[in-house]
């Protein structure tokens, strides 16, 4: 489930239609005026009509005949797309979706632990600790850079599970780790390695309940982190305000 690459006028204009539609602004089952928007775009028809494929592969938007094209229940929304994740962010609903974000992964990513500890193979291991050394030398690089290493440890420890259907889950979260992973990096947060390195020794160990343990301390500070990033940027605003 990539991204769209979009770039330009195109891009911007998927963009902007598709906050609109997370933040409310054009709500569920409402027609979309294409014409109107043409107009207070300044774009051609054809424009819009392709921005709005792009919303229409996503589950935002539909079409019938007499009824146009129209906003689609938020049911039918495909609410784990990597746009879709960031357009719901830019549209104020940051919080919520964290906050759901944790509660999945707790769920989660324990249990992974614990079955990759029992389940592991060598070459499990070896994925783990060349994707904690990508962590380990992302600390101080790009967000972008942190976001990946970060994923691909993830996506590591839930394949160690030798679980096809966990390996899935990474459907779950992908988008919004990355997410989440860009909004924590470059603030002041605790050092990734050592609840990460914590998690790959207990696994390498083969010891279940202790890789369980350290997955839930990995997750609380997950928590911390993003609370105390959410705190300095209400703390900004504050300063900000006249």
């Amino acid at each position: 489930m990539a991204a769209y690459s979009g770039r330009g006028v195109h891009g911007q204009t998927v963009r902007l239609l598709g906050e609109r539609v997370l933040s409310g602004g054009i709500g569920e089952g409402e027609t979309i005026d294409l014409a109107a928007l043409s107009e207070e775009l300044g774009l051609s028809l054809t424009a819009i009509r392709e921005a709005i494929k792009v919303l229409a592969a996503k589950g935002l938007v539909g079409s019938r005949q007499k009824k146009g094209t129209f906003v689609r229940p938020r049911g039918d929304w495909n609410l784990l797309d990597p746009d879709v994740v960031r357009w719901q962010i830019a549209a104020g609903a940051g919080e919520v979706f964290f906050r759901e974000l944790a509660e999945l992964r707790d769920a989660l990513e324990p249990a992974a632990a614990f079955l990759a500890a029992r389940r592991r193979t060598d070459a499990d291991v070896a994925e783990l600790r060349e994707a904690l050394a990508d962590i380990a030398g992302s600390v101080h690089g790009p967000a972008e850079a942190a976001a990946r290493a970060d994923l691909r440890w993830h996506r590591a420890l839930l394949a160690a599970t030798r679980n096809e259907l966990f390996t899935r889950t990474d459907v779950f979260f992908a988008a919004g780790l990355s997410e989440r992973d860009r909004l924590v990096h470059g603030s002041s947060h605790e050092d990734p390695v050592p609840s990460h390195s914590a998690v790959t020794d207990a696994v390498a160990d083969g010891d279940p309940p202790a890789a369980e343990a350290a997955m839930r301390s990995l997750l609380d500070q997950a928590r911390e982190d993003l609370l105390r990033v959410t705190e300095e940027d209400a703390a900004e605003d504050d300063l900000e305000k006249p």
